[in-house]
């Protein structure tokens, strides 16, 4: 969607989740029009509560940033704040503002704006890839394969609601819960860990940014279920309200997200109606890809 129209024609991608998926962070950019900043334009996609989702508007930022960055320098954080609710049926404006470029790295600000003001604020760091010291978490021994394990459409396929059609069908990701999901029941045992087996339902282009961006896009599906799991609440526990305060990520090592990966999560805190978790992203080989923070609010009856 680099056309300069981009995301004023379409009123939100539909249709094949993966194809939503890669027409989301395909942002217009106008011709290269650019104020302080460097300009694009992406969609938002549809959703049942008619709120842009976080991880959304978390990849197409971090793909606005990388569009103003030298291709040799990769992503390697993140750091965002959630500052208003995006509304799902219009397209997001992002401003990128070149911040410096080093030897080695590059940083960026990226506003998202509606209506003309922000809805997100982040700073994102690229480096040139180096060589140095080099070491890893280990993958947590004994989880059970994704073959095994139901996916989300199974879990919720008898359920006739839209948010239940939503998240079994519409979004471009297969996400597996290892422990019993909490969409709908809360969990007996009340622990404050929670882990995912995830891909994209489809294979995506072999473009690394894509990966990196499309891996922000997940990393902010189940984050802040260990505070939930902790507290024995469900997703429908009436009357809760959740959201995202902010969001910090390290990409460490390359990723296919088209490949399934484990997202293995735990809250160390909750207080104050904000809850915090933190997740380590390995691949099937047990590599450390990546690693993220988020802070949500928690409110409950």
């Amino acid at each position: 969607m680099t056309e300069t129209n981009a995301g004023l024609e379409a009123e939100a991608p539909s249709g094949d989740p993966m194809e939503v998926l890669i027409d989301l962070l395909d942002l217009g950019d106008f011709d290269g029009a650019r104020t302080t900043e460097d300009i694009f334009l992406g969609p938002s996609q549809k959703q049942p509560r008619h709120r842009v989702f976080g991880g959304q508007v978390l990849a197409q930022s971090m793909m606005a940033g990388m569009r103003t960055v030298d291709p040799g320098r990769v992503a390697h954080s993140m750091h965002g704040y959630f500052l208003r609710p995006g509304d799902a049926n219009k397209p997001i404006t992002f401003g990128v503002e070149r911040l410096r470029d080093g030897r080695s790295f590059s940083a960026r600000r990226v506003h998202a704006y509606q209506d003309g003001v922000p809805i997100l604020s982040m700073i994102a760091s690229f480096q040139v890839q180096d060589d140095g010291l080099d070491h890893q978490a280990v993958m947590p021994e004994g989880i059970p394969d994704p073959e095994s394990l139901p996916s989300t459409a199974e879990l919720l396929s008898r359920y006739d609601h839209p948010l239940a059609r939503h998240m079994s069908s519409e979004r471009p990701f297969d996400v597996r819960h290892i422990d019993p999901a909490l969409y709908v029941s809360p969990p007996t045992e009340h622990v404050a860990t929670n882990a995912v087996w995830m891909k994209t339902m489809g294979p995506l282009p072999d473009d690394p940014q894509l990966h990196v961006a499309a891996l922000a896009y997940a990393s902010d599906y189940t984050l802040l279920e260990p505070i939930l799991r902790k507290h024995g609440l469900a997703w429908m526990t009436p009357g809760m309200s959740v959201a995202s305060l902010d969001h910090a990520m390290w990409w460490h090592r390359p990723v296919r997200v088209d490949e399934w990966i484990l997202y293995v999560q735990e809250s160390p805190s909750a207080q104050g109606a904000r809850g915090l978790s933190t997740g380590r992203i390995f691949n099937r080989d047990g590599v450390h890809v990546a690693t993220v923070a988020q802070e949500g609010m928690v409110r409950i009856p």
